[in-house]
């Protein structure tokens, strides 16, 4: 059985309230309740967390990890740090989330 994939913003709250982000593919496991992603693994903290969603199982770093948004405006604070896209969604990303295609070649937002 195929694992379910979904492309994300993942942005690392290790070091505060903005931190470097990635726009990349995740894969959920069977439960849904972890995600998986760059070979590392995510729990979600259901709510506990502190402008942070998720946490890294073996680290415990913590994460904000949700869906990309059309307007580019991931961050849950404003920032002028680029995001960088993944280069196996990046086209994917440009035509089907944000709807401009003219961007594709385009590797951060």
């Amino acid at each position: 059985m195929a694992r379910r994939t979904r492309i994300m913003y993942i942005e690392s709250k290790a070091d505060g309230l903005v931190g470097p982000a990635r726009i990349g593919r995740v894969t959920y496991n069977k439960t849904g309740c972890t995600i998986s992603y760059a070979g590392k693994q995510f729990q979600s903290l259901k709510g506990s967390g502190f402008k942070s969603n998720y946490r890294e199982i073996h680290s415990g770093e913590e994460y904000w990890i949700s869906g990309p948004r059309r307007d580019g405006t991931d961050r849950l604070y404003t920032s002028n740090i680029p995001v960088e896209i993944d280069e196996d969604v990046r086209e994917e990303y440009w035509t089907a989330i944000r709807e401009k295609p003219g961007l594709k070649a385009r590797r951060q937002t």
